[in-house]
């Protein structure tokens, strides 16, 4: 196996300018830099990763602590951090924190004692432990999807996600225009910031609209399968009921699914459904589903993108980005089949 002093033979120049190309550490005129990596090309010479973290203080490690296993939304985001650390030279760290306060501070502590450069993070509804502990260790952090509202949570962050608001309240007009004049919402889960954007949004919807926001026809379905059943079978007996649906996640779409089926419903003939979060079968459920698709994989890339900025200037000022949704206009929301091309249009 080469060694850098192989290299350095190799390449005519010290030891010491070898590492410098490699660690980035001082300035290698343009020949010799080329002459040092067209040596270690020629011997095939791979660096000792732990002898570079003591040199340059960085692991070219990102910690990354999301439920991915339990959300496919997740797991699309996933893939975008690790395309776009590996694009930069980084390797990745996961964590799954179950969306659990507790164990959250636990994965995230772990990953810090791994001794990663950064850290991006989706908190859970409680992340007063997770804030304290990377404000304390001043851990470079990106917060991602679910973010923190201002100081009052603690200290700014810098916070990826998606528009939240106006894609639902999208959705919830599109509805209103069909005729529906009691559309429900199945929420997420208190305490998160995408539940009170999307509560919002269906609000502000129904307001566009000009129909009346009643409470009763929001169930909070607690962003997962099992409780949107229940929040949907709650909105279901209602007197009233609800004529619309919107859920607010693709877990808690199979929930509310789950619902109509067992009392025998159909949609759209007996009930509308319209989702936040596209997903890969979406498209084949009959009917289709009328969707928010969010740009998962982008958000992830752009979250790596974030926390190498604050790596490299860690003084600079906290920022927030919001990404657009896309609105997919399918057939479960009671259009029927589009001819053409299925509708497509940019919701921010």
């Amino acid at each position: 196996m080469a060694t850098m002093a192989d290299v350095a033979r190799s390449a005519g120049v010290s030891v010491a300018t070898v590492s410098h190309v490699l660690n980035d550490t001082r300035p290698v005129l343009p020949h010799t830099r080329q002459a040092v990596l067209d040596a270690i090309d020629r011997l095939g010479y791979t660096p000792n990763t732990l002898a570079r973290s003591l040199v340059t203080a960085r692991t070219q490690s990102i910690g990354l602590a999301v439920s991915a296993i339990s959300n496919p939304y997740f797991t699309e985001i996933l893939q975008g951090v690790e395309a776009a650390a590996l694009e930069h030279g980084y390797s990745l760290l996961i964590a799954d924190p179950h969306d659990d306060p507790e164990h959250e501070h636990k994965v995230v502590q772990l990953l810090h004692e791994r001794r990663v450069d950064g850290m991006i993070v989706a908190p859970s509804a409680n992340p007063r432990e997770l804030v304290a502990y990377l404000a304390r260790h001043q851990v470079p952090a990106v917060l991602l999807d679910r973010l923190l509202d201002g100081p009052a949570d603690g200290p700014h962050f810098d916070q990826v996600c998606a528009e939240n608001a106006e894609p639902t309240a999208r959705l919830v007009r599109h509805l209103a225009e069909l005729g529906h004049r009691r559309i429900g919402l199945v929420a997420g889960l208190p305490g998160y910031s995408t539940t009170r954007e999307r509560i919002s949004g269906h609000r502000h919807g129904l307001a566009g609209a000009g129909l009346p926001y009643y409470e009763h026809l929001v169930a909070h379905g607690d962003s997962e399968s099992a409780g949107a059943e229940h929040a949907t079978a709650t909105l279901l007996s209602l007197p009233a009921p609800p004529t619309a649906l919107v859920t607010a996640n693709n877990a808690m779409t199979i929930g509310a699914l789950r619902a109509l089926r067992e009392r025998g419903l159909s949609v759209p003939g007996d009930i509308a459904l319209c989702c936040f979060d596209d997903f890969a079968w979406a498209d084949l459920f009959s009917p289709r589903l009328t969707a928010v698709a969010q740009p998962s994989r982008e958000i992830g890339a752009r979250a790596v993108r974030v926390l190498l900025d604050r790596l490299a200037e860690p003084d600079r000022p906290a920022r927030t980005v919001r990404l657009p949704c896309t609105f997919v206009h399918r057939t479960s929301c009671g259009c029927p089949e589009p001819s053409a091309q299925l509708e497509k249009g940019t919701v921010s």
